[in-house]
């Protein structure tokens, strides 16, 4: 009986831990591969220098992580749904470097307006990016021409 009883709560507790890594709800919107910023590259090599969607999720997690850590910008992680956030962003990128996914989040602007973002943050957030495509060993023609999709997109981000 013991045995069951243990066996049920950790079951419990492995499903309230499963639900608190689940994403919050958010405000509906139309989804659309147009919210992500950018069309798509044509071909599959800069996909392959990024390692597949493989490398694409390795690059977006350490991206996450050292932005989490950065005294500069973890503020604005501290209110974020990482959840989704990594999500949105494995999409993002895997849809811009043509993996065949399609982009589920809000547009930039949308996203990012109640955030306060300037210069100086999105700067460490790229820097961060950067340093995870470093380690990632993507080449720098290839992290460049993520960054060549990714630069427009300022505007919509930093509101200061």
């Amino acid at each position: 009986m013991r045995l069951r009883t243990l066996t049920a709560a950790l079951v419990l507790a492995g499903v309230a831990s499963i639900a608190q890594a689940a994403e919050k709800p958010v405000d509906p919107y139309v989804v659309s591969n147009a919210n992500a910023g950018a069309t798509p590259v044509e071909g599959e090599q800069l996909l392959a220098a990024f390692h597949g969607q493989a490398g694409i999720a390795r690059v977006v997690d350490r991206m996450v992580d050292l932005s989490i850590a950065d005294p500069r910008i973890a503020e604005i992680f501290r209110a974020t749904d990482l959840e989704r956030l990594r999500r949105t962003l494995k999409e993002q990128v895997g849809y811009l470097l043509g993996a065949g996914v399609d982009y589920t989040g809000r547009d930039m602007k949308t996203a990012h307006k109640d955030q306060g973002i300037n210069t100086a943050e999105f700067n460490a957030l790229v820097e961060n990016l950067q340093k995870a495509m470093d380690e990632e060993k993507v080449p720098f023609r290839a992290q460049n021409q993520l960054l060549a999709k990714l630069a427009p997109m300022k505007r919509d981000v930093v509101v200061r």
